[in-house]
């Protein structure tokens, strides 16, 4: 059985890494203080966590275990953690010698602020650790000067200006996470060409094969599965590249799937509506009118 160590406030993981809680709400760890052979650490099999996290692991030699696959760091890599997730912990090196840092904000700092009406817009706190940014040693530079502002705040008194000069910093630290993101799906063009190569692949299979009949409509998790990424990381990955959503991009092509079948004559709308996976073919009539601008009868008759 597992035993997890949940994460419910900044003051518990502090308290797991033996550290004084500066504030409620938000803390920052350096791993070059932490005693790595402390037992707390290493009484659990997992940490639950109900606020965000965000590692910086500048050490080779770490492992995380995420959705049953472990994941060995390379320096200077972050990993996003948001509320409700889970992180495995496993055995790291013999050698290994903690160096980063992990800064935690609970969604509570966040209230009645830009960044808490904008948070669930950082798409990078559902990806997997798999899909965990890398920074080069000039981005590393611009994270550290936010977090080194940030661990200033934290040892102020706290005043009127802190919350805000505090949550303004996490929000120019995530909007330059996006900023590094977007840079590596663009210098990981030959991989990500591979991924979407096979979602066209799989996109096709899945309309010549039985499975609209028999699971329904495709969905974007369905694709995200196939392709063992996360699905936030997925329609992400399709949005750059092709200026679409995931979702966008399966609709376009259960239309030019309907729009052949269109064409049989032996072939009912109702009977085609099914094949394609949908359980009402008035919702299929009413999706092809809005796509195409006639209903499917009248796209028989027009061609």
């Amino acid at each position: 059985m597992e035993n997890a160590y949940r994460i419910d406030s900044v003051s518990d993981y502090l308290k797991l890494r033996d550290k004084e809680v500066l504030h409620p709400l938000v803390g920052l760890v350096d791993f070059k203080t932490v005693d790595e052979k402390a037992k707390t650490v290493h009484d659990h099999d997992a940490l639950h966590f109900n606020c965000y996290a965000i590692f910086l692991k500048d050490a080779k030699g770490c492992k995380l275990k995420y959705g049953g696959k472990d994941y060995d760091y390379d320096e200077g890599t972050l990993v996003f953690v948001g509320p409700n997730q889970k992180v495995e912990l496993t055995k790291n090196e013999p050698n290994y010698v903690p160096k980063g840092y992990a800064l935690l904000f609970h969604p509570d700092v966040l209230a009645n602020t830009d960044l808490g009406r904008k948070i669930h817009t950082y798409n990078y706190f559902a990806y997997s650790v798999k899909e965990a940014l890398h920074i080069s040693a000039k981005e590393r530079k611009v994270i550290l000067s936010l977090l080194e502002k940030i661990q200033f705040e934290l040892e102020q008194t706290i005043d009127k200006h802190s919350k805000k000069l505090i949550v303004a910093n996490i929000e120019l630290f995530l909007d330059y996470c996006m900023r590094f993101y977007d840079r590596q799906f663009l210098t990981r063009d030959s991989a990500h060409q591979s991924s979407l190569e096979k979602f066209d692949a799989l996109l096709n299979d899945y309309f010549t094969s039985e499975k609209p009949q028999k699971e329904g409509l495709p969905s974007v998790s369905y694709f995200a599965d196939q392709l063992h990424l996360s699905s936030n990381y997925f329609g992400d990955l399709i949005k750059k590249e092709t200026g679409k959503s995931a979702q966008e991009v399966i609709q376009n092509k259960l239309i030019a799937v309907a729009k052949e079948r269109v064409f049989d004559p032996n072939k009912s709308v109702s009977e085609i509506a099914y094949e394609l996976g949908f359980k009402y073919p008035q919702h299929f009539s009413r999706l092809f009118k809005r796509q195409v601008g006639h209903s499917p009868s009248e796209f028989r008759m027009l061609n």
